[in-house]
């Protein structure tokens, strides 16, 4: 039975911090717009304020439709679902706030230090009812680990923007072979290929509907590049309880069809010795 709150109950703050996942959906004011839902993963993204405010490390991707329909409406769902355990279903409804990177109100929630690879934003919302239901139709899945590729992919572009920010060269005065950029947003100004700065001016900046994405965080990674304390080795991901699992269960298949054997072997020759 569905339930509603003006606020997160408190006994729910543990069980959203155990959540591997979540989903944000969002929507532009036109009625032709595009309805966006999102999910997001990855370990402590997600943040609880209190029972009315939360926040969220937004990652760059390909698209940038909740940052757009933020900034036109405000209008914000998040929802999280059990996937073990007992079912359940959390909806948070509130209005969001973006914080780009390279802004004050960023840097004061997420250090450089504790930073991750690619991180464009900032999102607060401030929570005006939550709503509770069953989830009894949603599967159970078994967690093994967190993916790192989109880390790991916008880890090797950040090193482009400190490579390109260690030759101290300062825009427009790039050398005839030092030259080969992705976009060139303003005269005389060079970016480098493959850096995330190209992506986000490339990738970020409009929504699908044309609204407005990011809007200085481009230009902040020249002033603030990105610092590296990505741990290739400590975020690399393993399959090994996967593995685990996928083994005992052939196991317990391999010792289930043996002893399916000698059973039918004792019963056929029992029924043998009684026909004889």
């Amino acid at each position: 039975m569905a339930k509603f709150y003006d606020e997160i109950p408190e006994w729910l703050f543990e069980w959203i911090k155990k959540q591997h996942m979540f989903w944000v959906a969002s929507a532009p004011l036109s009625a032709h717009g595009h309805v966006n839902l999102s999910p997001k993963g990855t370990a402590d993204c997600f943040h609880v304020v209190n029972s009315k405010q939360v926040w969220y490390e937004d990652l760059s991707g390909s698209g940038i439709e909740t940052i757009s329909h933020l900034r036109e409406n405000g209008r914000i769902t998040v929802m999280f679902s059990a996937l073990d355990g007992p079912p359940r279903i959390l909806r948070l409804f509130g209005v969001g706030t973006v914080h780009e990177y390279g802004t004050p109100e960023y840097d004061a929630l997420i250090p450089a230090t504790t930073r991750k690879p690619g991180s464009r934003a900032v999102i607060v919302i401030d929570v005006y009812q939550v709503g509770t239901s069953c989830g009894f139709a949603v599967p159970v899945y078994g967690f093994v680990t967190q993916r790192t590729q989109l880390l790991r992919y916008f880890d090797k572009r950040e090193a482009v923007d400190r490579s390109f920010a260690s030759s101290q060269q300062q825009p427009g005065s790039c050398s005839d072979d030092n030259c080969d950029s992705e976009v060139a947003p303003a005269k005389g100004e060079t970016v480098p290929q493959g850096s995330l700065r190209a992506y986000w001016l490339l990738k970020n900046t409009h929504s699908l509907d044309g609204l407005p994405g990011l809007l200085t965080a481009p230009d902040a990674i020249p002033t603030a590049t990105p610092q590296s304390h990505f741990d290739k080795g400590g975020l690399r991901p393993t399959l090994r309880r996967g593995d685990e699992s996928g083994r005992l269960v052939f196991g317990s298949l391999a010792l289930g069809f043996a002893l399916g054997i000698v059973t039918a072997t004792a019963i056929t020759r029992a029924f043998g010795k009684l026909q004889g």
